[in-house]
């Protein structure tokens, strides 16, 4: 037996020496270490030998199998190096070819308008003030004069989540609130940018949600001609030096008296056109005098102070401006649109 498996072990390293792949190393590694192998198959005669011979012959039945083992492991390691050169060598990086440019983000044109707003009137000594999405029936309505059952509450239908609590309709409730943190301290000059709500017929020119952002100045002496004069300022910086405006009488239960705004065309400068449908002028947004009812509410006399509101929808704004002619375009995340406002 002693014999059988020195030639066992010579044939098999022979045969391991002469092997030129994976698989033939592996159909060999069966053949010999198998459990149907050769070497398997010699050690089955163990039975028959002597006491005295089995620790001999298993001694060198282990030698030949790690002999045949360890040749199989280098020539397994041997394979696995050349098979490693080889795709390096196939997937080769020139690291001189240029970098894949990266695509990058844009400013969404909407969030461009409301920087370009706040930075207006930042530059004219107002401050930011936020407040609640979801606000209380309270600030939305009754401290804006609009009390229960009001019937200019229809002017504004709205989403109710429980009998007290609404999304809000208008960024208005941010002044109430604004002016009960003053308690009673002037003067107050805040722009209120953010998310409203309202059922709108889903259309070109109305969505359900859109932004707004309105502006408040309380003090001594605050008269309609500072809020003409902060509105022309406004208009010229926002849509060019020569842009004029025009207030219309209106009405609004939180301001009086009120007024709509109107500019100059933005397409033909006020001659008239299509866009302007031939008037020359285009509405911008609503403001008036602060009401006195809406004034003591918050806890300022109005018999001491006044003040002026106004409120733009941003949307409305970023169509005159850019010249869009669907409001759902701002919301489709369509990137053939968006990607006309990036900024370089």
């Amino acid at each position: 037996m002693k014999e059988r498996l020195e030639a066992l072990k010579h044939e098999a390293l022979e045969q391991l020496g002469k092997v030129g792949d994976a698989a033939e190393l592996n159909y060999l590694r069966v053949k010999y270490l198998g459990k149907k192998g050769a070497l398997t198959e010699i050690l089955r005669g163990m039975g028959g030998l002597s006491a005295e011979e089995r620790p001999v012959i298993g001694q060198v039945a282990n030698e030949v199998r790690g002999a045949i083992e360890a040749l199989i492991e280098a020539k397994q390691s041997e394979f696995e190096r050349a098979e490693t050169e080889r795709r390096l060598a196939a997937e080769k990086v020139d690291v001189t070819l240029p970098g894949r440019p990266m695509k990058r983000g844009a400013v969404h044109p909407l969030n461009q308008v409301i920087e370009e707003i706040e930075d207006i009137f930042i530059g004219m000594g107002y401050k930011i003030a936020e407040g609640p999405e979801v606000e209380t029936d309270y600030y939305n309505f009754e401290a804006l004069n609009l009390p229960k059952n009001h019937p200019a509450r229809d002017m504004q239908d709205s989403f109710y989540l429980t009998e007290d609590l609404l999304a809000r309709t208008q960024t208005s409730p941010v002044q109430v609130r604004t002016m009960e943190d003053m308690k009673g301290e002037v003067p107050i000059k805040v722009i209120c940018p953010g998310r409203v709500y309202r059922r709108d017929d889903d259309d070109a020119t109305h969505s359900f949600q859109f932004h707004q952002i309105e502006g408040l100045v309380v003090g001594k002496g605050i008269r309609m001609s500072d809020l003409k004069g902060t509105l022309l300022e406004f208009t010229r910086k926002m849509f060019g030096p020569n842009t004029q405006i025009r207030l219309r009488p209106s009405f609004f239960p939180f301001t009086e008296p009120s007024v709509e705004v109107d500019v100059t065309c933005v397409k033909c400068g006020g001659h008239g056109c299509r866009v302007c449908k031939q008037s020359g002028w285009l509405e911008i947004l609503g403001s008036g005098m602060v009401h006195p009812r809406v004034l003591e509410m918050s806890g300022y006399d109005p018999e001491e102070y006044t003040g002026f509101a106004f409120g733009m929808g941003v949307e409305r704004i970023a169509m005159l401006k850019y010249g869009v002619d669907d409001i759902r375009h701002f919301f489709s995340n369509d990137l053939r649109f968006l990607q006309q406002f990036a900024r370089v």
